[in-house]
């Protein structure tokens, strides 16, 4: 028996919270894990020496992939570049894409799952920002971009956190690895283990700096998970991306800019990270928050350092000038209060452990219409974040997504009385 009698049409925007600004829209499906959904990582599953991995975290994706909506009215512009995604972090939805799954060079884009390495090993307290790390004969004869450390210093892991993200120091990457992995092989496995367990199906590291070695690879869809999961996961350590200038005392100052132009161009911008080999061409991961809402832009292969910039420019102010982000519920906001029985309480209030946002063409929020489908009758036990229902979501009548709803609360089971009471209105029901 399927309870479908709590239908609600969203025909007032004005109720719900809002956001500026998709041309292939996806929920998330198609990035597996990322931001902005109604569940947060479940925990960990162990990795190699040097620290844990992360598993993937859960999105706001359909349970069912079926997306009839399309909104092909709404093009994304012509970008120059051999790749690109535009993901929308606030609801977890893929806006606009181009070749998002084919393998291309990361160049020092790599640098991000380097960095999402070092910043697990700060937060689970296995080494701090204050500890001073060695400077190797191999980092400090690495090529290619530097921070210009040298055997002879002695670094905090902070100013070679600055040095590998603000001056892509592959000195300071090379330094970190070491630190953090033990050995830069040992390094390189623990990077792979932990794309594989945030769904990055097409990446594969060879080194931690991004310099060109045969099969290191990734595409912009990975890309744009690892970004969303850098900054979900570590938001305490998102200001070193903003950093617009640095430089380690003794090395030269004039190496200090950061190559990411769009920190200087735009204010709503605050990172991520540069990257370019003669193979790669020029790319730049980029993120934007205006309002509540922040967009992540991935380009790849641009053909030049403005190049680069201008077209991730173009898709930012395309996600945000085109599409509103609709909350349509509140997290922990009771959607519906369901029937169990056999508990110790008469109702069960169902909802999203996160706020419910989608990302619609401008316009579209007073066509959106949910349906709660769950199942009857339900039984206690239920246990808290238990999936106990399905929320349809159509536009115009066509089917949009499926989105599980779970239990805000749990419900033990009851007494023996009052699972016998239970069990004689059962016979009625």
């Amino acid at each position: 028996m399927r309870n479908t009698n709590n239908s609600s049409e969203h025909r007032n925007p004005a109720d719900r919270r809002r956001g500026r600004g998709h041309s292939d829209l996806g929920f998330g499906r198609e990035f597996g894990p990322g931001f902005g959904g109604p569940g947060r990582p479940r925990g960990r599953r162990r990795g190699g020496r040097g620290g844990d991995v992360r598993a993937a975290a859960l999105l706001l994706q359909p349970a069912t992939a079926q997306v009839a909506v399309s909104f092909a009215d709404i093009p994304a512009p012509p970008i120059a570049a051999r790749a690109y995604v535009l993901f929308d972090a606030s609801s977890g939805q893929t806006l606009a894409q181009q070749a998002a799954g084919d393998r291309f060079e990361p160049a020092s884009l790599t640098k991000l799952m380097t960095a999402y390495l070092v910043f697990d090993a700060l937060k689970s307290r296995k080494i701090d920002l204050k500890q001073t790390l060695p400077v190797s004969e191999r980092a400090w004869k690495m090529p290619g971009s530097r921070m210009f450390i040298d055997p002879k210093m002695q670094v905090p892991v902070d100013d070679l956190l600055k040095g590998m993200i603000v001056q892509s120091g592959n000195d300071a990457t090379m330094a970190l690895a070491e630190g953090v992995g033990g050995t830069v092989e040992n390094f390189v496995k623990l990077m792979n283990d932990q794309a594989q367990a945030l769904g990055m199906k097409g990446t594969v590291y060879k080194n931690p700096e991004g310099l060109t070695e045969p099969g290191h690879t990734t595409t912009a869809r990975d890309l744009a998970t690892l970004a969303t999961r850098l900054m979900q996961d570590f938001p305490e350590f998102m200001h070193y991306y903003a950093t617009k200038q640095y430089s380690y005392p003794g090395t030269p100052a004039s190496n200090g800019n950061n190559r990411n132009m769009l920190l200087f161009r735009d204010p709503t911008v605050d990172g991520l990270k540069t990257g370019h080999t003669e193979a790669a061409g020029y790319c730049l991961v980029s993120s934007a928050k205006r309002g509540s809402r922040r967009l992540v832009s991935v380009v790849l292969g641009a053909a030049s350092d403005r190049a680069r910039a201008q077209e991730s420019l173009k898709l930012l102010n395309f996600g945000f000038q085109f599409y509103d982000a609709v909350q349509l519920y509140a997290k922990d906001q009771s959607v519906s209060d369901l029937r169990i029985w056999k508990g110790t309480e008469k109702t069960l209030k169902a909802g999203f452990t996160s706020d419910f946002i989608l990302a619609v063409p401008k316009g579209y929020a007073p066509r959106i219409k949910t349906e709660l489908v769950s199942q009857q009758p339900m039984m206690a036990p239920v246990t808290q974040g238990q999936v106990v229902g399905t929320m349809k979501v159509s536009i115009d009548g066509k089917p949009f997504g499926d989105y599980p709803v779970v239990a805000i609360e749990g419900v033990p089971v009851a007494n023996i009385f009052g699972r016998a009471v239970d069990t004689v209105r059962l016979w009625f029901n």
